[in-house]
């Protein structure tokens, strides 16, 4: 019997809703990774380099960089064979090769020796060794024919040498030195015989030299003399009994000649052979023929060491230079190089130190620009077919890239300054529509025409397998979600970040391909050699109205020294270009930055900078500005965590420092409150408040009994976490009964503190997040032995009459009614704590554009991967029998533990190395978020926390759609059909 029309419409339709919601999945498909992130791994600025290169095999450098990685390149590419990130609390303090198989590392300040397979990287054994004294360690691996066979690897700490075999890494010797106060600082193998040299200084001004038997350890010579200065520590051996020393205000050198037990010397002022000398100078590595290479603020300078008559310049290069170690290349000769900058390009020499008049190699590369000076050089050798030298140079640039330049040309490059990031934030794309440059961030013509010639070779079967690589790269690039415009979902967006080095680089969110890249001239070293310090970065003018044809831009602010007094720096750069628009010194420091809500009448974002003096400076510098911030100026307020004094201070503004200096722009403070810790009872672990541009879409929450829930949103709620003195240390390093974590929220206007949580048997370290009106974190349970997650919620009681429900839904509530932080608020706060089964490194909350979307809990893991935990489950109403309205509100059944989903994570099975940052940037569509994750690794992708409940996802089948619908347009019309006929035959009866 057929179906009448209206029931077979119903079935149809519910059949396409099925299959609307069929493709609609909690977790991407193996297959969809890759489709909306990526992962991309760096290795951090290289401070010691290690060639490999065998007649059989890939050539390959071992490097070690300051982020604590050691990894293996291919000289040919750049690629990384394989790479170990070891932890920050052992830092490696030196690397080297032996025996051609072994990768020998030496770290946690000489205690541990550990061995590496050179081709894949696994770890063939690990010594412990005992040191008294936490000096620098230093790393020899002997390389003599006649003890070659033992394979011996020499450790100096303190007082202690070890020899130690490289095959099973077992300790053939050890020598302790009775000097008292005895700190090692150079050691030398002699090229004749077994004898290694081992010089180092007690005290500040006493020298010991000691020769040692290679084989046994056994002291054959020794002696000691005290100079009448002091030394700086850095000293190089000459030859086999001349040493050249620092003395201690590094403006002199002592040429020292010891014979038997007897020690000589001669004091020579830098100053009578280098011209134009000024600061303090290092001592660079040593090279063959008594060369050394000595660098001051100004230039680099080649010596000759006459014996101990003095030295002779016979060289000198302008600072930016640098200078390579020494490469030997016959049995009597070495060859280094020197890179400096010429104009616009890089200069690459190498020298022969038997004859230094002539040069070997004499190249000009063109380079980046926005790479700044060359810091380091590893020069290495390969024998060309006509049997003569070639070299290449790995160069390391001032951005903390990575470069191999040979024949004059860069081979590759490597960004691995994105190791290092200190700050994120997101900037929009350019509209496509008139008065917006979008052809500066597209391709030119060129590449256009090259991209279509490429496309058409590929069509007609003649492209190379390389040009079919750059077809496929092209298409990648021109794909839709790797346009350089914006799109209506808020996808495509810049990440703009910071590196350490004062570098800003934009990446596209579609491949995270580098847009542009900016080294700022005002973050760089000075002549003097002082480094500056990045701080961070903020949104500076977002276009709009009036000033709609005018690129966004962005405010870099940092520091021109290391010292948290040093005079502040600030840069303003154009979003879409990376252009440096306007960079000032400051005449004061920078101690904290605050971002106003404020704008002028150009719609630049103001700024308070506050110095060490706690004045606060006003920027942009300009009357209108000065104008917006003064009608509003009685309403700022902040804070400031003093780590140190143990304490938290509110302030508020005055009209004018308390100084003549007549700055319109500067503001004095008025302490409004104070609360300090006892630091015998209590160590500030962490701080947190929430983020400025959070949005929150309701202030009330209705519960199971239709009851409404007001909640406190704060803008100046403040969580802060203290522990126990004991229990600051590592987990473990106190009792249960000595440890204990307190909890507080503050409020950063009154200073009055509205809640109080004490977690006994409880220590850091601390993890914490805070959104809207409740508070997040992670901390470890010494009693139970497990890491917990703790959850705080706050409420407004004050509103706690207004619970009319159809008038809350109506909007006749006032819920925009003035709060002040004076009145004594009326608060209720409900908590609960969660064992959790991971470490976690840190922690962030997903953001979304109206803030409706459900909240999810990024949390880092130990593991180095992203873990999204829905905030349901941090919810502390939750009981173990919830009632029937609970459970239709949504609140999850009471467990001991956080469940670890293995489909949440949100880096599916990759890691991001010494994860350090999560960062999420809400999208236009209000379902979904955008994670962006960083450390030694970058991580990005789309994240939905409630699905995507606004729009169709990538896999939805729009063909199926199509045919159901003609399906179900044609059913109907066969239906009215078969009814009127019915009907028909009907009335004929």
């Amino acid at each position: 019997m057929a179906l009448p029309p209206r029931q077979l419409l119903l079935v149809l339709l519910g059949f396409l809703v099925a299959v609307s919601l069929a493709t609609l999945a909690a977790a991407v498909y193996a297959d969809q990774v890759g489709l909306a992130d990526w992962h991309q791994k760096y290795i951090g600025k290289v401070k010691q380099a290690v060639y490999h290169t065998q007649k059989s095999g890939r050539r390959r450098v071992v490097v070690l960089t300051e982020e604590n990685v050691i990894a293996s390149l291919d000289l040919r590419s750049g690629d990384i064979f394989w790479r170990h990130v070891i932890e920050k609390n052992n830092p490696i303090d030196q690397l080297s090769l032996s025996a051609g198989k072994y990768v020998v590392t030496l770290s946690s300040g000489g205690s541990i020796l550990r061995a590496w397979n050179l081709p894949d990287g696994q770890m063939v054994w690990e010594t412990n060794i005992q040191t008294s004294s936490a000096s620098k360690s230093l790393l020899h691996v002997l390389s003599n024919s006649k003890v070659v066979q033992d394979n011996l690897v020499l450790v100096l700490a303190g007082q202690w040498i070890y020899a130690i075999s490289s095959i099973d890494g077992l300790i053939s010797w050890g020598k302790e030195f009775t000097l008292d106060g005895l700190e090692i600082k150079q050691v030398v193998q002699s090229p004749e015989n077994d004898i290694v040299y081992v010089v180092g200084i007690a005290g500040s001004s006493k020298l010991a030299v000691y020769q040692l038997n290679a084989k046994t350890g056994e002291i054959v010579k020794d002696a000691q003399e005290s100079l009448p200065d002091g030394l700086c520590g850095e000293m190089l051996l000459g030859s086999s009994n001349v040493l050249v020393a620092l003395d201690e205000t590094r403006s002199a050198l002592f040429i020292v000649e010891f014979k038997g037990e007897s020690i000589s010397y001669n004091k020579v002022q830098i100053s009578e052979f280098v011209q134009d000398f000024s600061g303090m100078v290092k001592l660079l590595p040593l090279m063959s023929n008594g060369i050394i290479a000595l660098q001051s603020s100004s230039t680099v300078s080649l010596l000759k060491l006459k014996g101990m008559n003095g030295l002779e310049v016979i060289h000198s290069f302008d600072r930016p230079a640098s200078v390579s170690d020494a490469l030997t290349i016959t049995e009597k000769d070495e060859a280094f190089a020197i890179v400096q900058h010429v104009g616009s390009q890089i200069e690459f020499i190498v020298k022969v130190t038997s004859d230094l008049t002539n040069e070997i190699i004499r190249e000009k590369v063109d380079i980046d620009q926005h790479r700044g000076s060359v810091e380091k050089v590893f020069l290495n050798n390969y024998v060309r077919t006509d049997k003569s030298h070639g070299f290449r140079a790995l160069v390391v640039m001032e951005d903390h890239s990575l470069l191999l330049i040979q024949q004059g040309a860069v081979v590759w490059s490597r960004e691995d300054g994105l190791a290092s990031i200190v700050d994120v934030m997101a900037s929009e794309l350019p509209v496509e529509k008139d008065g917006v440059s979008v052809a500066d961030v597209e391709h030119n013509l060129f590449e256009w025409l090259k991209g279509h010639v490429l496309k058409l070779k590929g069509t007609l079967m003649l492209a190379s397998v390389d040009e079919l690589a750059a077809i496929q790269a092209l298409r990648v690039r021109s794909s839709e979600k790797n346009k350089m415009t914006r799109d209506h979902n808020g996808f495509r967006k810049l990440l703009i970040v910071l590196t350490k080095a004062g570098k800003v680089i934009a990446l596209h969110t579609g491949d995270g391909r580098i847009i542009w890249s900016n080294l700022l001239p005002s973050l760089r070293a000075s002549k003097s050699g002082e480094m500056p310090s990045a701080l961070r970065i903020y949104q500076w003018q977002v276009p709009h109205h009036r000033v709609m044809r005018e690129n966004p831009s962005i405010l870099v602010v940092g520091r021109s020294g290391a010292s948290s007094v040093a005079p502040g720096v600030l840069c303003i750069l154009d979003s879409y270009s990376g252009e440096e628009l306007n960079s000032q010194r400051f005449d004061h420091s920078v101690a904290q930055i605050i971002p106003l809500i404020l704008k002028d009448s150009s719609e630049q974002r103001l700024h308070l900078i506050v110095d060490s003096n706690s004045n606060a400076h006003l920027y942009p510098r300009s009357p209108d500005a000065l104008n917006s911030f003064m009608t509003e100026m009685s309403n700022q307020y902040f804070y400031s965590v003093d780590i140190q004094k143990n304490a938290i201070r509110g302030y508020s503004l005055q009209k004018s420092c308390d100084f003549d200096s007549g700055d319109t722009y500067c503001f004095s403070t008025r302490l409004l409150w104070s609360i300090i810790f006892p630091s015998d009872a209590e160590r500030i672990s962490v701080s947190e408040t929430r983020k400025m541009n959070e949005v929150v879409h309701t202030q009330a929450k209705i519960i199971a009994d239709q009851d409404v829930m007001y909640k406190y949103l704060s803008k100046s709620l403040i969580f802060v976490a203290t522990v126990s003195p004991k229990a600051a240390g590592e987990i473990g390093s106190a009792a249960p009964e000595e440890a204990s974590l307190m909890a507080y929220l503050i409020d950063a206007v009154s200073g009055r503190i509205l809640h109080r949580m004490t977690h006994h048997g409880a220590q850091g370290p601390v993890h914490s997040v805070v959104s809207e009106n409740w508070v997040v974190y992670h901390y470890f349970n010494l009693r139970a032995h497990r890491f917990e997650i703790a959850v705080i919620e706050i409420y407004d009681q004050s509103r706690a009459d207004n619970k009319d429900v159809l008038k809350l839904i109506l909007g006749k509530h006032n819920l925009s009614a003035p709060m002040t932080s004076y009145s004594r608020p009326e608060v209720m706060v409900k908590s609960q704590s969660y064992f959790f089964t991971h470490s976690v490194k840190a922690m962030a909350v997903t953001q979304t554009a109206k803030g409706i979307t459900s909240k999810q809990l990024l949390i880092g893991t130990i593991g180095d991967q992203v873990l999204a935990l829905d905030k349901r489950f941090l919810d502390p109403r939750r009981s173990v029998n919830p009632t029937q309205q609970e459970k239709e509100e949504g609140i999850i059944p009471l467990t001991d533990y956080l469940p670890i989903i293995p489909q949440s994570y949100v880096t599916h099975s990759l890691q991001v190395e010494a994860l350090r940052g999560i960062v999420s940037i809400p999208a236009k569509l209000e379902s979904t978020t955008l994670v962006f994750t960083y450390g030694v690794d970058l991580f990005y992708t789309r994240l939905a926390p409630s699905r995507t409940y606004d729009s169709l996802t990538d896999e939805f089948s729009y063909a199926l759609l199509l045919i159901t619908i003609v399906a179900l347009v044609a059913a109907l019309f066969v239906t009215w059909i078969w009814s009127e006929k019915k009907e028909l035959r009907d009335k004929w009866r």
